[in-house]
């Protein structure tokens, strides 16, 4: 009874803590400007199964994408068996699926290969990142923080499933020697190999049993409320995310609905545009840009496959859109902590444009797209860069002297070149 009891405190607590923190969360991305992503709920659910769950856009790097296969498939998998975990630690039984026989049998087998899988992937990753540093993993965002936290959790990773693994093996042998309370099921085709490790004593074979059983269960408890700090958040952003990703055409600009208005009245004496609250133009701050950006910010894995295929980044150009996605989340969990200190409407005299973010990273950015192809969650770089360059044009009339000369012909001749209208055809005749 007293370690049922236990459970039952550890468990309420760890849900208590992560449905604060998601909360938080939650409060944060609300802050955004509103955005209307309710259309075409077909295309964007089938979107969602594609991208999220089929991991589509993986496939671009097929090594990886195998690699990821496996830890998301068994990682997620393997923790069905967390229901039985969850049963056993509230009613004190132990394997109270085992009746199910030899499907018992099948799924436990299934576990430990899959667990197997887990274990070698994080292992090659760890690798991929710490010995041959792959040159996406680097830059000058992937400062000391983000890259402990990738190889945290890979390590977590890795000890839970050796954990795993190591339970089950003690289990089968406690099993053999006929002690007490573990009753005989499952299959272990990857723990047998292990068995021959552990001690022959049925009361330390109880010890890793239990201790492996414990450290399972709170490690994942720990990894849950871990997520909300980490990037690795994306494991239950990525749905959303894709469901509520932008379905036009990537190159298509959103046209702002206050100077739209404008536009319809010049040209339309009898139209009557909608009383609304003037609003600024753009974004300074992470409050500026709308909810889906800000949705975007906490759902960046941090991969670098966008800053990987950014010509401007390729050129030697300051810009890097994984940098964009991490500024922004920086900021806004900064704006969040200022709201749980000060409360709503405070003012810490910073802003996302110029604090975090330089004007030359905004201007460096080419709109070609690249960044929101390559990334495999469906995540819009571009649309904060565009807001923060609106801002910077039609609030702060900034803007770097080759813009503003293409703003000047745009201005006099109709078009982005320094020719008069008249002289446009002049090709022609050449």
């Amino acid at each position: 009874m007293i370690s049922q009891l236990i459970f039952i405190l550890i468990t309420l607590g760890a849900v208590a803590l992560f449905s604060i923190n998601a909360r938080k969360i939650w409060r944060n991305i609300r802050l955004g400007r509103p955005a209307d992503r309710s259309d075409r709920p077909a295309e964007r659910w089938g979107t969602m199964l594609r991208v999220a769950f089929g991991q589509s856009k993986m496939v671009v790097k097929p090594i990886p994408a195998l690699l990821h296969f496996f830890v998301y498939a068994g990682f997620i998998i393997i923790n069905i068996e967390l229901l039985e975990i969850m049963i056993d630690g509230f009613t004190g039984s132990h394997r109270i699926f085992h009746g199910f026989g030899g499907f018992y049998n099948f799924l436990i087998g299934s576990f430990e290969i899959l667990a197997l899988t887990v274990w070698l992937s994080c292992v090659i990753f760890l690798i991929r990142r710490n010995v041959l540093k792959i040159k996406r993993f680097r830059g000058v965002e992937m400062t000391t923080w983000p890259k402990s936290d990738a190889n945290l959790i890979l390590i977590t990773e890795i000890l839970l499933m050796s954990a795993f693994l190591i339970m089950n093996a003690a289990d089968a042998k406690l099993q053999a020697l006929g002690a007490g309370h573990y009753v005989s099921a499952g299959a272990f085709p990857v723990s047998s190999w292990l068995q021959n490790l552990l001690p022959a004593s049925e009361q330390s074979l109880i010890v890793i049993e239990r201790v492996c059983w414990w450290f399972h269960i709170i490690g994942i408890f720990a990894f849950l409320n871990y997520l909300p700090y980490s990037k690795h958040f994306h494991i239950l952003l990525a749905f959303p995310n894709t469901y509520f990703s932008k379905l036009r055409p990537k190159g298509e600009f959103t046209n702002m609905e206050s100077v739209t208005n404008e536009v319809k009245a010049m040209l339309d004496p009898s139209f009557s545009p909608p009383e609304t609250t003037p609003g600024r133009f753009g974004a300074k701050d992470v409050t500026d840009l709308n909810w889906v950006n800000l949705l975007n910010a906490y759902t960046c894995t941090e991969c670098g496959r966008c800053t990987a295929a950014c010509p401007a980044n390729m050129t030697g150009k300051l810009l890097s859109p994984r940098k964009i996605m991490m500024d922004t989340r920086d900021r806004l969990d900064e704006v969040g902590r200022n709201i749980d200190k000060h409360g709503a409407g405070h003012d810490d005299g910073k802003g996302l444009l110029d604090d975090y973010i330089s004007r030359e990273e905004i201007w460096a950015c080419t709109t070609c797209n690249a960044c929101t192809q390559a990334c495999p969650v469906n995540i819009d770089p571009l649309g904060i860069i565009m807001e923060l360059r609106r801002y910077a044009v039609m609030e702060e009339s900034k803007s770097p002297a080759s813009i503003n000369v293409m703003f000047g012909n745009v201005e006099n001749n109709g078009a982005p070149w320094k020719y008069s209208p008249a002289d446009r055809l002049n090709w022609r005749d050449a």
